[in-house]
């Protein structure tokens, strides 16, 4: 057991060291791209060919600037175009080519709950990939929304930032824009993943189901498909649906140590790269502006160097991510009880021989920092204080790296949070980066963090309510209250994941998740884009001596302490009633 510590250890070491150098890099392409800036080519200026002709083709002017109402307004209704779309294609999937194994179309309140939870990039799947969905709807339907849907949280993102670098300005920039020049740099992208993850023999194909004889006797289904782009695309937005009902655990999605390797890194690389993209967007801009080391400033060698407000922000997660992963790895090796003779391996239920407890501890805690919600291991088989690790970082809000932009603007709301929190006990106005936050940016913060927690909870609240609610657990008591726990706090944040005990796939299930998660990805979304319209038509306010630093140890300090004191307070007692009574009992 002490040499799967240790090896246990050495791996979270060495794959959060590659974590950091791919965030840099994508943190950079991101800035690129923020600015408009070409990221394959010398000439920096300018939309390429693709892209001009793209926005020939739809109408678009790139440089026209959008209010934060048009913005919002754009963003609603893209995301509705493809709601109904993508409702059509699942309800009509049996009578549209590209079926080979003849499933039939889904039901209404299945297909709604099932194009709802890809539209807004939570990937909740109350269905089996390779038996209720045809190749066609996989990759019109899945496949598309984990491109644009990804690619429209990073688009708000950019407003955000617009709205922190700008100055007495009307505008937040073109969400079409936005999304097209994002959506184009990962195409190339996914196709290197996708070729890495055929490399390592994850199907891509449009063959049906193959015929094989197992071990045991009987003919079995080996379903195939597209599935190698689909896989790539939903961990590097933050998807986590998978091809597949047992998803990355399935040894065709998942079939080695690098493709795992593979898959982890991509859960975490583009939400903890937007960190550094908002520090050189703010660093940038102070350096145009001529306002080097205003704000958070420091000596070296007599020359003033502002220091960054984006690695302040990926400091504090990281101490939080590590904290949880220190915890659920400890919990799932070492409160388990074998019989004389066995190795003490660890928790060893519901994992795959070749992850491991520590790969898939490390798997389950980075799936839910991010709004990813794939899984290379079951997390209702995880001990009781080893699930709740997940389940806690879901409720934090996900901000913890967070999803593809919604994790990063959640999180500078909890910034902004604390700074005014922050103010209160002294008296002052509270600043951030130069801008005055008022009531009404207040407002718009509370929005962003308290509409996941409502919908947690009284999602939870009312289904437990429900008469047949017993049947649709596994296992009763605390337990089976964890099931519902996790699924709505996994709706509610944009997740995806679930303990495999809860049945889903019913009307009310189908239909209150689909409502909790259109809800939790558009309230804090058109939130975040009022925000950004707000601070941008704000004067820059220099920095004095009463300004709260928000690039040094203290302001780490509270931001985690707000985080997790806001998680406390809102999901303690839940918790009580589900992981800690079962860990008490």
């Amino acid at each position: 057991m002490t040499e799967s510590v240790i090896f246990a250890t050495l791996q979270d070491v060495a794959f959060f060291l590659i974590f950091v150098g791919s965030a840099l890099l994508f943190g950079r392409a991101f800035y690129k791209l923020y600015r408009g800036e070409r990221i394959f080519a010398r000439k920096q200026t300018g939309p390429g060919v693709l892209e001009g002709a793209l926005y020939r083709a739809f109408g678009v002017d790139p440089k026209e600037e959008m209010s934060a109402k048009k913005y919002a307004l754009s963003v609603l209704a893209f995301s509705g175009i493809g709601l109904v779309l993508g409702f059509a294609i699942l309800m009509l999937q049996q009578v549209l080519w590209l079926n080979p194994q003849g499933i039939k179309g889904m039901s209404w309140h299945l297909a709604f709950n099932t194009v709802a939870s890809f539209v807004t990039n939570t990937n909740w799947q109350a269905y089996s990939g390779e038996t209720q969905a045809s190749y066609l709807s996989q990759m019109l339907v899945m496949n598309v929304q984990n491109f644009v849907s990804g690619a429209t949280g990073i688009a708000v993102m950019f407003a955000l930032i617009r709205g922190f670098t700008r100055r007495e300005c009307k505008t937040v920039g073109n969400f079409w824009a936005d999304l097209t020049r994002v959506t184009l740099f990962m195409i190339p992208v996914c196709l290197v993943g996708t070729v890495l993850l055929v490399s390592q023999g994850v199907p891509q194909t449009l063959r049906g189901a193959v015929q094989y004889v197992g071990l045991e006797g009987g003919a079995s289904s080996l379903y195939l498909g597209p599935a190698a782009s689909q896989i790539i695309i939903k961990q590097l937005f933050t998807n986590g649906g998978g091809f597949w009902g047992v998803n990355s655990a399935y040894p065709f999605e998942n079939p080695t140590a690098f493709a795992n390797l593979i898959e982890t890194l991509s859960l975490l690389a583009i939400p903890g790269g937007l960190c550094f993209t908002f520090g050189k967007a703010i660093k940038e801009n102070h350096k145009e502006r001529g306002m080097v080391g205003e704000l958070g400033r420091v000596r070296a060698n007599g020359v003033v160097k502002e220091k960054d407000q984006g690695v302040v922000l990926f400091v504090a997660v990281s101490i939080i991510f590590f904290l949880c992963l220190i915890v659920c790895t400890a919990f799932e090796y070492a409160f388990n009880e074998f019989p004389a003779g066995v190795a003490a391996i660890g928790n060893m239920e519901g994992k795959e021989v070749r992850f491991g407890v520590g790969g898939s501890s490390l798997w389950a805690v980075a799936t839910t920092s991010v709004s990813n919600g794939s899984v290379n291991a079951m997390h209702d088989s995880f001990t009781s204080i080893g699930g709740m690790i997940p389940m806690f970082l879901m409720m934090l809000g996900e901000i913890v790296y967070g999803g593809v932009g919604c994790g990063l603007y959640g999180l500078i709301a909890f910034a902004l949070l604390t700074v005014f929190i922050s103010g209160l006990m002294v008296g002052r106005t509270p600043e951030y980066v130069g801008k005055k936050i008022g009531s009404y940016d207040m407002k718009m913060v509370c929005l962003i963090i308290l509409t996941p927690v409502l919908c947690c909870l009284i999602g939870t609240a009312a289904t437990v309510m429900m008469p047949s609610a017993a049947d649709w657990t596994n296992n009763s008591g605390a337990h089976g209250f964890s099931e519902i726990l996790y699924a709505f706090a996994s709706m509610a944040n944009n997740n995806g994941s679930a303990f495999a005990g809860f049945n889903a796939n019913t009307p009310w299930t189908n239909v209150s998740g689909g409502i909790v998660m259109l809800l939790v990805r558009f309230v804090p979304m058109i939130a975040t884009v009022f925000l950004a319209g707000s601070l941008g038509s704000k004067k820059h306010v220099p920095q004095s001596d009463g300004t709260l630093r928000t690039a040094n140890g203290l302001f780490v300090g509270l931001l985690i302490a707000v985080i997790l004191i806001i998680g406390a307070l809102s999901f303690f007692p839940a918790l009580s009633l589900g992981p800690i009574a079962e860990y008490v009992a």
